[in-house]
């Protein structure tokens, strides 16, 4: 089930949040409790129709190996702590990476049979959320003694397809004492969701044709200069809206039963350095990566040299949890070399007194990266990706898409017009107010801030900036403003449009 579906908008959801504040007003509240752990599973089965069992049989056994680790004396609560890492992993290895690996074995030579393997959706997500669960009841942080609670927690369905990766220490004293002012909590999550939903609709899906168009052709026909940037840009506007208004239906969803979510996107194309992105970008799995991966292999304790291994090593496992490609490693180990890069010249200057970089050259920077980066990301293959950076560095010639005046220029100069269905001159005009937004507007927290939507994500900047889009009262106008962003979003959903993420 989708969230940009009229399935989830006029069935699912009002009857979810319906029943649950009629629960957690009349009767107990582990009643509510197991009402959304009961319509969250309901949502996972809905759209997972390969293996509905997955879930179940992943929250039973990560519960029972909690129960043990918190139960066994220290000198042996850490074997049962690897036993479900390892069993965490081997699952997620199995069914993200399995087909990846035999395939690398069979073009080496090696004769082992090929796999068809149906990636689960969500196993990601909900397998990193388990070992941060299991990770943190050794170190004595939490305990679950309710199996209940632990699979609302799991499958909480907000988050469960796409994140945010949650701890379990933030949400459960939610759940355990939801919140009473019922109205202002469903209007105003009812207003950020409805402002995901147009971010979706109206910006992503338009983006996600024109670099669908380009990247689909990349590997033969190779896009010129002008088309290879265009189609780079587009995806790059594709998956931050995507992705961005997935977070906020998600927080919406969430606050409309009164329980917030961690923040997971803060304007990451405002930032001025790619440090400054990846505390902005997937804010999570930042976190994730740094409190259960890059700490524990030494952080930036250990020296420098030691320091630049374990933030490689940090962002490659971030390129491949995405996805099982050389693409993905490219792309994470893209990002670890502009990390490294950056954090070295961050210590230089703190020893020699460096001219500081200008704000608009850093961003200028980062952002020209980010969409040289995302292009093995979102390409199918090794030689797409090349065809692709071939193109954005001239390899390929000018290549002026064919759309509008552009076309008559291209001829008159003889710079090869090249032919793209889907860059229509209202897709043109989509591309430039989607990059507007994206630089120029507050995002959905600091427009709602007033209205504590949202957890601040410990360690990262908080949300709430002041802004002149502010909401201060839920009036008749906000209501109208509202429904008009519903209906334009929902005016523009067409067939099924899975968000970006569920891929991974």
């Amino acid at each position: 089930m989708l969230f940009n579906s009229f399935q989830f908008l006029c069935v699912f959801l009002p009857i979810v949040v319906g029943g649950y504040w009629l629960l957690a007003r009349t009767l107990p509240v582990s009643l509510s409790i197991a009402w959304l752990a009961v319509a969250s599973y309901v949502f996972y089965v809905s759209g997972e129709h390969t293996y509905p069992w997955l879930l179940a049989v992943s929250v039973v056994a990560n519960f029972l190996l909690g129960q043990a680790i918190s139960a066994a004396p220290p000198d042996r609560s850490g074997v049962w702590l690897a036993a479900g890492v390892v069993g965490n992993l081997g699952l997620l290895g199995y069914y993200k990476y399995a087909v990846f690996v035999t395939d690398q074995l069979r073009w080496a030579g090696a004769e082992v049979p090929a796999l068809h393997v149906v990636l689960p959706i969500g196993i990601s997500f909900y397998t990193f959320t388990q070992i941060a669960y299991l990770v943190d009841v050794r170190r004595g942080a939490t305990r679950e003694r309710s199996f209940v609670s632990y699979l609302l927690f799991v499958s909480y369905f907000p988050h469960l397809i796409a994140g945010p990766i949650l701890h379990h220490g933030e949400m459960l004293p939610q759940f355990r004492a939801p919140a009473r002012d019922t109205l202002r909590r469903i209007c105003s999550g009812l207003i950020i969701f409805a402002i995901g939903l147009v971010k979706k609709t109206v910006l992503a899906d338009p983006c996600g044709a024109v670099a669908t168009d380009v990247f689909s052709r990349a590997a033969v026909s190779p896009p010129g200069l002008v088309t290879a940037w265009v189609g780079a840009f587009a995806y790059a506007m594709q998956i931050y809206f995507d992705f961005s208004g997935y977070c906020d239906m998600a927080i919406g969803a969430s606050q409309m039963l009164g329980i917030k979510l961690p923040i997971n996107f803060n304007s990451p194309y405002k930032a001025l350095s790619i440090i400054d992105f990846w505390r902005r970008w997937h804010i999570t799995l930042s976190r994730f990566l740094r409190d259960y991966v890059y700490i524990p292999l030494g952080g930036n304790r250990k020296g420098p040299s030691r320091r630049y291994v374990n933030l490689l090593a940090t962002m490659v496992l971030g390129g491949i949890w995405h996805g099982a490609g050389w693409t993905f490693v490219i792309w994470g180990s893209l990002h670890a070399a502009a990390q490294g890069i950056a954090h070295g010249w961050n210590d230089l200057g703190r020893r020699v007194h460096l001219v500081a970089i200008p704000k608009l050259v850093g961003w200028a920077l980062t952002f020209v990266f980010v969409v040289l980066a995302w292009v093995p990301f979102r390409a199918d293959s090794l030689a797409s990706t090349l065809a692709m950076w071939r193109g954005m560095f001239g390899g390929n010639g000018f290549g002026m898409p064919a759309v509008g005046p552009l076309a008559g220029i291209a001829e008159r100069l003889g710079l090869g017009a090249e032919n793209l269905d889907a860059l229509t001159p209202s897709a043109l005009l989509t591309l430039a107010v989607a990059f507007g937004i994206a630089l120029a507007a507050p995002n959905s927290q600091e427009i709602l801030h007033r209205f504590d939507i949202a957890l601040d994500t410990p360690g990262y900047r908080a949300l709430g900036n002041p802004s002149r889009l502010t909401l201060v009262h839920l009036d008749w106008r906000v209501a109208v403003g509202a429904g008009v962003l519903l209906g334009v979003g929902a005016r523009m959903i067409g067939g099924p449009s899975e968000f970006l993420y569920f891929q991974f």
